[in-house]
Parts: structure tokens; C-alpha cells; sequence
């Protein structure tokens, strides 16, 4: 059964989803629109995207729209994915160019079928940012590509400054919440980042209110801190729909304020922690925390 929200959340997602300029935000989406690039913003129907795509920024869904795994979570297109299209590089380093992006988040399906989980097209992804949009900082929110020591390296050969892989929630929940994913494998590309290259900035996210207990909660933090995760992000889980999982509870604002002051703590150098915080929420303002 779906567990009401309570008055002061929807007011939030309300107030985000109107954005500060609906001309702004049809800008961005004519331009989404005309270069045919998908976003995690649409996709998993981010409470976001009106404020984001209000101020001309929003974050890219490569490999397609179609992702190979089921999570319970989330709201993206399960099943068989289309074929790569070779000049998505080149489309979104001209959408980055056209909205003046100065830190773009890349993020994308899971993608099983490919024999390098899609490793190849990001490298390519972040050398048509290099090419034709200098300076730009990019931050990945990759996904675990199967366990691939070898498509990580090449991933992070290709010179992003951020490397995010969201763990999402407790082990516990995991096959309840994220069938097929692997919590120990989740945490091992966070390791594997930092291991292969050592200046990588590394960040991940958590929902809360998928019915973990504080006690778990806290186990993960020091998991992530254990392989030196560096930053942080906590949002609270919204159900996308009846055939998604159902929150178990809504998180007061408090308690998001304490866990940030633990996770700060424990040594996390930027942590984000909020209703409808999200991995690539105000990215750039909370990489500006950590420098």
C-alpha cells in the first residue's frame, strides 16, 4: 500500500517542478529535443527538472534509454536496448557547448548486452567534450559494468574529474530494490576508482525511506568512507509509480540534517542531504564545497 506523502514534501516537488521560468525550461527541452539526447531528468522523472532545466542545465543519459536491469526503484525503460548511436558523443558536446555548461554529469543505463558494459562509448563521450568544449569538468555517474576492472580503467583513462557510482540503499534491501545489482561490487568500483587513479574524486548516493534501519544506514557511510568515497548525496526515495517499489516512510528535514553532520563527520569532504536531493543535484555548487 502507498504511504501518503506528507503536506510539506509536496509542496517541495511542487516548487521544483515549476522551475524558476517555464520559457527557460522549454528551451532546454527544445534543445534536448532537437539533438535527440535523452535525460536521467525525464527518464527517471526527476522531482528536479523544472529547476534544473530552468537554469539551462540538466544531466545526460548515454547508451541509450533502455536499461538491461530491473531495478525495483526506478522509473527507467527496462527490456532490450537499441543499438549505440555513434555521433551521440558529438550531440551532447554541442548541447554542452549551446546551454554554456561549465561541469557537466553524464550518467546512463545499465547496459549487460554490451561486452564492455558501455566503457568504450563514454571514453568517446568525454574526448568529444575535451575536443569541442575545453575546460568543462565532468562528473560520471556510472554504473558497475558488470565488475569490469578493465572498462572502468578505461572509462577513467579518459580523464573525467568526478567518478560517482550511487550504492543506493542497504544490502539488506538489495534484492528487493536492485536485482542484479551486487552491493560488495557496487562498493568495489568506488575502491577500484581510487585505486587506479588516485586523484579521482569519488562520489556516491543513497535513498532513504526504502525501509532501512539507522543502524544500516550508518554501516554504509562507513563502508564508503572505508574506501575513501569523498562525497556524498542523500535524497529521499519517491515511488514513481504504483509498480514501483512503495516508500516505507517519509524523512523529516531533521533527520536529513543529522545524518549530513554524520556523514561530515565520519569524513565525507561535500555532502548534499535532503527530500529531493538527487546524484547530480546542484553538482557544481557541491563540488565547490569540496575544493
Amino acid at each position: 500500500m502507498s504511504l501518503p506523502a506528507p503536506e510539506w514534501l509536496i509542496s517541495e516537488v511542487r516548487r521544483a517542478k515549476q522551475g524558476k521560468g517555464a520559457e527557460m525550461v522549454m528551451q532546454t527541452r527544445d534543445l534536448l529535443d532537437r539533438l535527440n539526447l535523452p535525460t536521467v531528468c525525464e527518464s527517471a522523472r526527476c522531482p528536479n527538472r523544472g529547476e534544473c532545466f530552468s537554469q539551462h542545465t540538466a544531466t545526460f543519459l548515454i547508451l541509450g534509454d533502455v536499461c538491461t536491469r530491473g531495478c525495483a526503484f526506478c522509473a527507467v525503460k527496462k527490456g532490450k536496448p537499441l543499438p549505440l548511436q555513434v555521433d551521440e558523443p558529438q550531440r551532447l558536446a554541442e548541447a554542452v557547448s549551446e546551454l554554456g555548461l561549465r561541469h557537466v554529469v553524464i550518467t546512463s543505463v545499465t547496459r549487460d548486452d554490451l561486452p564492455d558494459g558501455g566503457a568504450t562509448h563514454y571514453a568517446r563521450v568525454i574526448a568529444a567534450l575535451r575536443e569541442h568544449c575545453p575546460g568543462v569538468r565532468v562528473e560520471l555517474l556510472a554504473p558497475d559494468f558488470a565488475g569490469s576492472k578493465k572498462a572502468l580503467e578505461m572509462v577513467l583513462a579518459a580523464g573525467p574529474e568526478i567518478l560517482a557510482h550511487n550504492l543506493e540503499t542497504a544490502p539488506r534491501l538489495y534484492p528487493q530494490v536492485r536485482r542484479g545489482a551486487d552491493y560488495r561490487r557496487s562498493l568495489k568500483v568506488l575502491q577500484q576508482a581510487k585505486q587506479l587513479f588516485t586523484r579521482i574524486i569519488t562520489k556516491s548516493g543513497l535513498m532513504l525511506g526504502l525501509g532501512e534501519e539507522s543502524a544500516e544506514i550508518d554501516e554504509v557511510l562507513k563502508d564508503l568512507r572505508a574506501v575513501d568515497c569523498d562525497m556524498l548525496t542523500l535524497g529521499q526515495y519517491l515511488s514513481p509509480s504504483l509498480h514501483h517499489v512503495p516508500a516505507a516512510r517519509y524523512v523529516n528535514p531533521e533527520e536529513f540534517d543529522g545524518w549530513r553532520r554524520r556523514a561530515l563527520a565520519l569524513g565525507f569532504k561535500s555532502v548534499a542531504a535532503g527530500a529531493l536531493v538527487r546524484s547530480s543535484y546542484k553538482a557544481p555548487m557541491f563540488f565547490r564545497d569540496l575544493v
